[in-house]
């Protein structure tokens, strides 16, 4: 059964432009944030404390934290993989911090370099820190539908390793469809499965758009009670798995769908259109929105 209020988190800031080509300077960054801090969302994850060897684009998050013109009612949320990335974050004010594993081991040793043991031994002293400052901590769980390395991810994995972050003190888990391979029907058995375990609550889904799928996936996920999100603004963001394929579902195609099915989400669609123009002006790349692209033909 369908929510009737709909929590999007808004990644584009961070998931969309960490994979974009393009290296912007921290003013456009800033200016994205502030528009999309105009738009009625509640949530944008803003930045990531990462190593800017592994990540360039994220390696003004500090600046743009300092930046921003923070809305209240807004949470200013960061990645932050490691110890030294959340002190950074710390000092930067975030609101929130998320930590990332994945379902899939060799996942996991490919790009994080650990095993998804390893990886959740790592949060326990990092999440800690998080809790002493009063900062929430939200969890990742790759490759929940596929993996570029291991194929098909058998569904206990998925539970096994969201138990462990929730049990570490993450509120709620975000299960991301990498690779975009993900359908309707795997989409509704694993939550099937999940909420045996846990409450929708505590549940929010991801999904890339590789293979077209993801506006179908989050229709089946709010099917299954779900009420969070995670969406980019303009579509922003590959799928580095697969060459030229789309990644990031689109914030203002789900919000289009998500209006249409009379749900609340309290954000302004032409405002948000507004935003993803402005920063695909500046990233010199076409709107990856089909409702933008629509509407700026009109």
């Amino acid at each position: 059964m369908m929510q009737p209020n709909i929590k999007i988190i808004e990644v584009g800031p961070r998931d969309g432009l960490q994979n974009e080509i393009s290296l912007l300077p921290v003013e456009y960054k800033v200016e994205l944030i502030n528009q999309l801090s105009e738009t009625g969302l509640s949530h944008i994850e803003a930045g990531s404390f990462v190593s800017p060897k592994w990540v360039p684009q994220m390696a003004s998050s500090d600046e743009v934290f300092k930046q921003i013109e923070r809305a209240p009612s807004v949470t200013y949320a960061a990645l932050t993989p490691n110890l030294q990335g959340l002190q950074s974050a710390i000092e930067s004010g975030v609101d929130e911090i998320a930590v990332f594993t994945a379902a899939s081991e060799l996942f996991c040793k490919t790009n994080i370099n650990c095993s998804i043991e390893e990886s959740i031994d790592r949060f326990k002293p990092l999440i800690n820190l998080a809790k002493q400052h009063h900062i929430k901590v939200r969890g990742y769980v790759s490759c929940t539908m596929g993996c570029p390395y291991e194929g098909d991810i058998p569904q206990k994995n998925v539970l096994e390793t969201s138990r462990k972050l929730l049990e570490l003190g993450c509120y709620e888990i975000s299960l991301g469809d990498t690779i975009g391979v993900g359908t309707a029907n795997r989409v509704k058995s694993l939550l099937t499965l999940l909420k045996k375990d846990f409450s929708t609550d505590q549940l929010a889904v991801h999904f890339h758009d590789t293979y077209g799928q993801a506006l179908t996936n989050i229709y089946a996920s709010l099917d299954q009670g779900i009420s969070t999100i995670d969406t980019s603004v303009a579509g922003l963001g590959g799928c580095p798995y697969a060459k030229g394929a789309s990644g990031n579902m689109a914030t203002e195609d789900v919000i289009y769908m998500l209006h249409g099915l009379g749900l609340s989400t309290g954000v302004d669609l032409e405002k948000l259109i507004t935003a993803g123009n402005y920063i695909c002006n500046k990233l010199n790349r076409q709107n990856g929105s089909k409702v933008a692209l629509a509407s700026n033909e009109q």
